[in-house]
């Protein structure tokens, strides 16, 4: 055992160590490299205590960290963070047993509070959200699904009397369709509402002569709840990621010089922000939310440096697209646009209002950052080359965002947190590149100078549409920008991030890509490679898709309020994009509702065969229950068509069906009919049938758009 001070001369710097820090903070155990390596034991001078293993200078691995207030973690740690299986007591007693992600409550978990209330079920980003249970201390219980820690979507509420309410919830109070129930047997079904203008409904007495005809639904709000509330938890003082020692400043602070990582990038840069009442810090150390849901550092090198070995993992099941990990030609772009993006959002700006000025919307509302390898006074050194970054019109990309409930830290967590994105294996027709995040829930298109003014022109009308209309099915978009790369090419890559359809972790079996053409409009991949990834298109189609009446209303409404807009916009060619996932493996047959089990383009009765992976995937999701919306995670049934000639729209109805969960929206929004497309609207009309062909004017393709879509999705008698 060697005794040494930091600022000695380090004599033994391999082996079993005992370090008094300039802090005052003490460390003992092994050390290499100038820092912890191996199992050691840290005490900081606020009483704060960690015992455990350790990865260069990181707490990684299994460790117990003991606060001085008498609270304790102990389970998994991951580059500083509590991340993986663990369990935290509180130090009033409280105890979560489950997993983490960044300090955050992430995954199955159940938590017992100090009032004797307990949860047990999905969290994410800290809070309850998906499918759990919550047991009070006085017997009622609530089983169901739940978001951002508030009861929401499809539930049921148990009181320790025996009265129990099945139905939706919202923002924890009963909202929408819904029973009541007595234990004698009678029950209050109708539509429910808090402030009870909307709520309405009818009472059906059971057998016993006790009748409650004079029971009012707005006792549920006023009394029943009143012992319902959600316990909110003990706040953490401190989190272990924020306690990491920076060896690299205590380095710097012993030869009195900024030292450069192992990156080759200079230490010492920081900004903040605020999101949500919590501060958030971007630089050097990536990302730091602190409050409420505090996500602690992420460090950039710590994210280059596993975005490099993520090809080794292997994942679970099969995703779609290569991840763009070290030696990829695409890798220094990625790690660019991740800069560019923590940059963007966490740039300080104005408090939000939905109600923005004109001048938001200017096309020279634009910034041009410049982000060298060594740092700036606004930007963090990174291992990158020289490269500039642009934002397009920031502030209302920011309202977007916003408006679409998209908090700023998830968003940059997804983007640009510990995973590096998926390129998807080819462009698409317009050459446009796509990225996928980790956690599939963003697609990021490389666009052409074009469509960037096209989305440019059309921002204002776009924005008031999303606005007026919460379920529109066209692309949400949630930033617009361009990297541009040193170098004699002086190379621009421009690219807007938007929201992906599919990201669910309901298995898609079936995709198609329908714009109501069919000149071209069929997959050119032999039908022995068509699998669950290929996109089919409108000659492909061998369905029809039956809603139920209230979604076939509600959808009808808001395809003709969508395409009026593009058409009011000037834009064609765009398409419904749908995903089809069959809820049940069996035998196909005429009557009733039954799922595909065949191979094939479903003759005789057959239909697609499911893979090992979606048969797994699907017997996983038959349990879980997901929030549902219009185009989203939507149960229908689908009835098997066939065509008899060529000339036939939509084949003719089978009588066979299948019950499907679908997801859709419309896509491609940024093409304008300009002079490139009438060229080849005339040039096409002299070879094939005008109206069979892509390329017509706006108003044209609206209404063949619409009359296809409208024979393809029918109302469910």
């Amino acid at each position: 055992m060697s005794v040494a001070h930091v600022d000695d001369e380090e004599a033994a710097e391999v082996g079993d160590v005992e370090k008094a820090l300039p802090s005052g903070d003490f460390y003992t155990g092994q050390w290499c490299n100038g820092c912890p390596h191996g199992n050691g034991k840290y005490l900081w001078t606020d009483g704060c205590m960690y015992v455990g293993e350790w990865f260069k200078g990181k707490t990684t691995g299994k460790g117990k960290f003991c606060w001085p207030s008498g609270a304790t973690y102990e389970g998994e740690f991951k580059h500083g963070f509590m991340d993986g299986k663990g369990t935290y007591t509180g130090f009033s007693g409280e105890t979560y047993k489950g997993t983490w992600v960044m300090n955050l409550k992430q995954g199955e978990g159940t938590i017992s509070f100090v009032n004797g209330d307990y949860y047990e079920g999905e969290w994410r980003r800290g809070f309850q959200e998906g499918y759990g249970r919550y047991h009070w201390k006085n017997g009622n219980q609530y089983i169901g699904q739940w978001k951002k820690g508030l009861i929401n979507g499809n539930g049921t509420m148990i009181w320790s009397n025996g009265n129990r309410y099945d139905g939706f919830w919202e923002d924890g109070f009963p909202k929408g369709n819904g029973t009541y129930k007595w234990p004698d047997g009678s029950f209050f079904v109708g539509i429910w509402s808090k402030d009870g203008k909307d709520q309405n409904g009818t009472y059906y007495p059971s057998d016993s002569p006790t009748e409650k005809f004079d029971w009012d639904p707005q006792q549920v709000f006023l009394e029943d709840l009143k012992d319902c509330k959600i316990c909110g938890g003990e706040k953490v003082s401190i989190w272990p990621s924020e306690k990491m020692p920076h060896w690299f400043a205590i380095s710097k602070e012993k030869d009195g010089k900024q030292r450069r990582r192992s990156d080759g990038s200079l230490s010492g840069f920081s900004m903040s922000s605020d999101f949500n009442g919590g501060s958030v810090s971007f630089g050097s150390e990536g990302i730091s939310r602190h409050g409420d849901g505090s996500v602690g550092r992420l460090h950039l090198e710590d994210s280059v440096a596993r975005g490099s070995s993520l090809q080794l993992k292997k994942p679970p099941t099969r995703r779609q697209g290569q991840t763009i990990s070290r030696g990829h030609k695409n890798f220094e772009l990625m790690l660019n646009l991740q800069l560019g993006i923590r940059h963007s959002v966490g740039r300080p700006g104005p408090a939000l209002s939905l109600d923005l000025k004109t001048s938001a919307f200017d096309p020279r509302e634009k910034f041009w950052t410049r982000f060298p390898p060594e740092g700036s006074k606004h930007t963090p050194p990174h291992p990158s080359s020289e490269f500039k970054w642009k934002d397009y019109c920031p502030l209302v990309f920011r309202t977007l965002r916003k408006l679409f409930d998209i908090d700023a830290a998830d968003y940059m967590l997804s983007i640009c947190g510990d995973d590096a994105l998926r390129e998807l294996s080819s462009p698409g027709k317009s050459g446009s590149f796509f990225y996928l995040t980790n956690d599939d829930k963003y697609m990021i298109k490389t666009m052409k100078k074009a469509e960037v003014k096209v989305l440019i022109r059309m921002l204002p009308a776009y924005y008031n549409h999303v606005r007026s209309f919460k379920d529109t099915l066209v692309t949400k978009f949630f930033g617009l920008h361009c990297v541009k790369l040193t170098g004699s090419t002086q190379k621009k890559v421009r690219f807007v991030v938007m929201g992906n359809l599919f990201c669910t972790d309901t298995a898609i079996h079936r995709r198609f890509d329908l714009k109501g053409s069919f000149q071209g409009r069929t997959t050119a991949k032999p039908e022995a490679e068509i699998d669950s990834t290929t996109t089919l298109k409108d000659l492909d189609l061998n369905y029809i898709f039956r809603l139920q009446k209230l979604w076939f209303k509600e959808f009808c409404s808001q395809v003709d309020r969508d395409c009026d807009f593009l058409e009011n916009e000037r834009i064609m060619d765009y398409s419904l994009l749908i995903g089809l996932h069959f809820r049940e493996v069996s035998t196909p047959h005429t009557s009733g509702v039954s799922s595909p089990t065949g191979n094939g383009d479903c003759e005789n009765g057959e239909a697609p065969r499911l893979s090992e992976d979606s048969n797994d995937q699907l017997v996983i999701n038959s349990t879980r229950q997901s929030p549902v919306s219009l185009g989203i995670n939507m149960a229908a049934r689908a009835e098997k068509t066939v065509r008899k000639n060529d000339c036939q729209v939509v084949g003719e109805p089978t009588g066979v069906m299948y019950d499907v969960i679908l997801f859709f929206g419309i896509i491609d929004i940024l093409q304008d009919y300009d002079i490139s497309k009438k060229l080849e609207h005339a040039y096409k009309s002299m070879q094939y049938d005008p109206t069979s062909i892509s390329a017509v004017d706006p108003k044209l393709y609206s209404k063949r758009f619409r009359d296809f879509i409208f024979k393809v999705f029918i109302e469910d008698t």
